[in-house]
């Protein structure tokens, strides 16, 4: 028998990168897509069971080609991890067109497609569907027109997803994670927003991608089988506070 086969996007690193090798820990295949080669063929350099596909999750034809590719190898889909996902922060008034769908593009137009792409694998094996959105879709917070707009739109889609394929055995689930403890994340905030974000996080710090990833894995194995229509904050408790750090609007 075929081992569980999960297709992550945006899998070259960080959160998408944490997630594939914990699918790999628990014995499961992994089609790992994005469209960045040098980052995807450097991640899966000495990694065995994955199969790295360069693809653009905005692009429909790159997607029916990863299907494709994906079910070539494995032969199933048991799990889908939508993760690839674009930051473009700005002030409303300097959001352009260009800049908003570059990122809905991405966030929003990714997801709708590749589980789309991916339903009829996913209806043999009765498989699970997890989003990754961001608390940005559950708060508003300064900066994030278009990402906090694309990943709330995530949410209601991911709503719809479990609503309509509920009946066919697929549970669709929803990841929104808070202030995550990435090498970008660490290069672009200043000591002021990282002292400012433990000050407003209850866990006072930033969560880690394998802590992330836990979560993911547990949403597509068999222990959340009841588990569908939920949006889970992986957020150290971030969405329960107020509304945005002022260090952000400085």
């Amino acid at each position: 028998m075929s081992r569980k086969t999960p297709l992550v996007t945006g899998a070259a690193r960080g959160i998408g990168l944490a997630t594939t090798r914990r699918f790999l820990a628990d014995g499961w295949e992994v089609a790992m897509i994005d469209r960045d080669a040098d980052a995807l063929f450097a991640a899966v350099e000495g990694m065995e069971g994955v199969l790295a596909v360069l693809a653009d999750v905005s692009i429909s034809e790159q997607v029916t080609r990863l299907i494709e590719e994906t079910l070539a190898r494995f032969g199933r889909i048991d799990a889908l991890v939508n993760n690839a996902g674009v930051a473009d922060f700005g002030p409303v008034e300097d959001t352009g067109f260009d800049r908003w769908r570059r990122v809905m593009e991405t966030n929003l137009d990714g997801v709708f497609l590749v589980t789309q792409a991916a339903i009829p694998a996913l209806k043999a094996a009765q498989g699970a569907i997890v989003n990754i959105a961001s608390i940005s879709g559950l708060r508003a917070s300064t900066l994030r027109v278009a990402y906090g707009t694309s990943k709330a739109a995530v949410i209601q889609l991911t709503l719809q997803q479990a609503v309509e394929l509920g009946e066919y055995g697929i549970r669709a689930n929803c990841v929104a994670p808070g202030p995550v403890r990435t090498k970008l994340a660490m290069a672009v905030h200043s000591p002021e927003i990282i002292a400012a974000y433990h000050d407003a996080i209850p866990l006072n710090r930033y969560g880690s991608e394998d802590e992330i990833a836990e979560v993911i894995h547990f949403l597509c194995s068999p222990r959340a089988s009841y588990v569908t229509g939920q949006t889970l904050a992986v957020d150290g408790g971030f969405a329960a506070t107020g509304i945005g750090l002022p260090a952000l609007r400085s």
